[in-house]
């Protein structure tokens, strides 16, 4: 992707992207594909499948929640309280950082903030469920983190070729685009009912609770009836339709401003599109607060 201000490209963010039609064959392959990648949140919807397997309960938003790199908008804090009090815990339990809500002028702090606070609320009531221990719920060797390691390489139909340390402290699994691809495909193709699809259509039930209410991922979801888009830190995308068509880009530099440019540019090479794509498509590229350029997608 090309940064072109006053007709002059000043920068250039290089992308992998893979995208499939609904019977699985490819599309757009462009890059590495098929050697590892770090996914890091992009692969929450394959962790709360894990928990889903070892008997979580949730359903509807509290679900998306679960899957969600939220932005601690109230209703999301309230959520996660939700969770974790219908477990008989509460925020103390929790093991990922402290930190503020996206909105960056609010003076709130805590573990109930961090972005990742649904899905440490999901592992805690997992554990409750199954009588596993709370405060070691994060180690590797946790029966918690064995089952989503499992559910990981089942999908993804790969050995995690290494494993390490996400930004909010739960197990990170290294593996291909192609094997994100894949699993995310499975999660519309599953029979309804089942664990994927609950997961699947929990997410595109409730786009706000995956992200935030004026978060790019929940626009594009909207904008796409049927679609689910799940975003990772530094620029990882992976999305799925409900016919099975299904994608992942990851930005090689990890600039979050070029992410959603090139995933609208790989929903297209899937023929998935709308109006309201456009303006993230193109977003305007100011100079004295006027458009003077352009982020360019080249496919």
């Amino acid at each position: 992707m090309e940064v072109v201000r006053s007709g002059f490209v000043e920068s250039t963010h290089h992308a992998r992207m893979l995208t499939v039609d609904a019977e699985g064959r490819p599309v757009e392959t462009r890059g590495a594909v098929h050697v590892p990648a770090s996914p890091r949140s992009s692969m929450k919807p394959l962790q709360a499948l894990g928990m889903l397997r070892s008997g979580l309960r949730l359903e509807g938003e509290l679900l998306a929640l679960a899957c969600a790199s939220h932005s601690g908008e109230s209703f999301h804090v309230d959520g996660v309280r939700k969770i974790l009090a219908e477990a008989g815990l509460d925020e103390s339990a929790l093991r990922c950082p402290e930190d503020h809500p996206d909105d960056r002028a609010s003076t709130a702090y805590g573990r109930v903030y961090m972005n990742c606070s649904g899905k440490h609320a999901a592992m805690l009531a997992t554990c409750v469920v199954n009588d596993w221990p709370t405060d070691t719920y994060l180690e590797p060797r946790h029966p918690l983190q064995r089952a989503i390691r499992e559910t990981v390489e089942e999908l993804t139909g790969e050995r995690v070729a290494a494993s390490g340390v996400d930004g909010c402290g739960a197990p990170l699994f290294f593996v291909s685009m192609l094997g994100v691809t894949r699993a995310f495909r499975a999660f519309p193709l599953a029979e309804a009912g089942s664990p994927e699809r609950r997961v699947f259509d929990a997410m595109r039930a409730f786009p706000e609770w995956t992200s935030g209410t004026n978060r790019p991922e929940a626009a594009i979801m909207r904008a796409v009836p049927g679609l689910v888009l799940k975003a990772g830190a530094e620029a990882f995308d992976a999305f799925a339709f409900e016919d099975g068509r299904a994608g992942t880009v990851k930005i090689e530099d990890g600039s979050q401003r070029a992410r959603t440019p090139v995933t609208v540019a790989a929903l297209r090479s899937l023929g998935l599109d709308a109006p309201a794509l456009e303006e993230l498509a193109h977003p305007p590229l100011l100079g004295g607060g006027r458009p003077v350029g352009e982020l360019r997608v080249r496919l």
